[in-house]
């Protein structure tokens, strides 16, 4: 059976609804990643697991233990469900040396003096800080404190870790090192873990699945190369990495290969997918810009799709070079190892390269301004 199941679950602030019946598993001993930008749900779905919050409908149930039934009435308190929790905050008592600080969740469990030494002895092992147990949280650095709440978190052995993006506050350094850190330990412990961030790099290095949230909906739960390969919509697509958007009419279809008229500069592409669309259909076709290859004009490079572009800016980003060039009246943005490109050039991808969708992409405003050239 699952290590938990949440089931249809529900949360309203007043008239507003936060999240909408939304049902996942997650199995013994998997990280799993609730990813989405702020306001979307992704925290107060941690919360509602953790019985920080209490859902307006739904259930969770853990083990078999139901930690919540709106239907029946069930809600078990937070300090009934024996989850280790880490806030952004860290949330470390000023006044209290680490090891007081691992000694109040022991101390609320009644669990004896001798024992809780080893204990916490352990625990601080088990984040490399077992020599640091007699200082202070201000003697420690952000991402040693950040060790300690998560071995504060552990010392009481809970039956699952809450992680409510605890790596937001390191720097980017530190927070490469601490996300390496933390998949090691958790892949150790074989504990189950829920882990909430807006970081989409941080989802698909640590996570075994990901659901990809947006407006208290899961858009799409499933592992790491799916979300990114295989994005179930455009939403997911633009949030996870990064997407170019071409809207456009299906001229034709030959089996799963598509025929895309696109409004952008008037050409023709063809797109390999396994989408049943009808010509005359409008369709968003989407390209990774890693995806396309960008060569002076006239190179000869094989490619079924080319499309003439000019290119308007261009960056060197280390690893790879990154242009903004112009297709009609959008900006299409690419990655190369092809250094100082400049004036007219074309951009070349084979049709599996791409995506598409049978809707439309909504843009807001700010992104229009971004992606279209006067």
């Amino acid at each position: 059976m699952p290590e938990l199941a949440v089931k249809n679950l529900k949360k309203q602030f007043g008239d507003n609804t936060v999240l909408h019946d939304n049902t996942f598993t997650i199995e013994d001993g998997e990280f799993f990643t609730l990813l989405g930008p702020s306001g979307c749900g992704k925290s107060t779905t941690l919360n509602c697991i953790a019985g920080l919050e209490r859902p307006t409908g739904g259930s969770i149930t853990v083990d078999g233990t139901t930690f919540v039934d709106q239907e029946k009435g069930v809600f078990l308190q937070p300090e009934e469900r024996n989850l280790g929790m880490v806030f952004q905050s860290y949330a470390l008592w000023p006044h209290m040396t680490i090891a007081k600080n691992l000694a109040l969740p022991l101390n609320i469990r009644k669990v004896d003096k001798a024992q809780q030494k080893t204990l916490i002895h352990d625990a601080l092992d088990k984040v490399g800080l077992a020599d640091l147990s007699g200082r202070y949280p201000h003697q420690l650095s952000g991402g040693q404190q950040q060790r300690v709440a998560l071995a504060r978190a552990l010392v009481y052995s809970p039956t699952m870790l809450l992680l409510d993006e605890p790596l937001s506050n390191l720097d980017a350094k530190l927070r490469e090192q601490a996300r390496a850190w933390l998949k090691r330990l958790q892949t150790d412990l074989g504990i189950t873990t829920v882990y909430v961030t807006h970081d989409q790099d941080e989802a698909l290095a640590l996570s075994d699945r990901i659901a990809v949230m947006s407006g208290g909906h899961m858009m799409q739960v499933a592992d790491p190369h799916s979300i990114y390969e295989r994005p179930a919509t455009p939403e997911v697509a633009a949030f996870v990495g990064r997407c170019n958007f071409f809207q456009g009419k299906v001229e034709q279809s030959s089996g799963n290969v598509h025929t895309v008229r696109l409004e952008a500069n008037g050409e023709a592409v063809h797109v390999d997918a396994d989408l049943d669309v009808a010509p005359g259909q409008g369709v968003t076709v989407a390209i990774r810009p890693e995806r396309l290859e960008v060569v002076p004009a006239g190179s000869e490079v094989a490619g079924t799709n080319r499309l003439d572009t000019e290119v308007l800016t261009s960056s060197y980003v280390g690893s790879h070079y990154e242009y903004d060039v112009r297709l009609g009246h959008q900006v299409v943005q690419v990655e190369s190892q092809r250094p100082g490109l400049s004036g007219r050039v074309q951009l070349v991808f084979e049709p599996a390269g791409a995506l598409l969708y049978a809707e439309k992409v909504e843009l807001s405003a700010e992104e229009r301004d971004l992606l279209t050239v006067s």
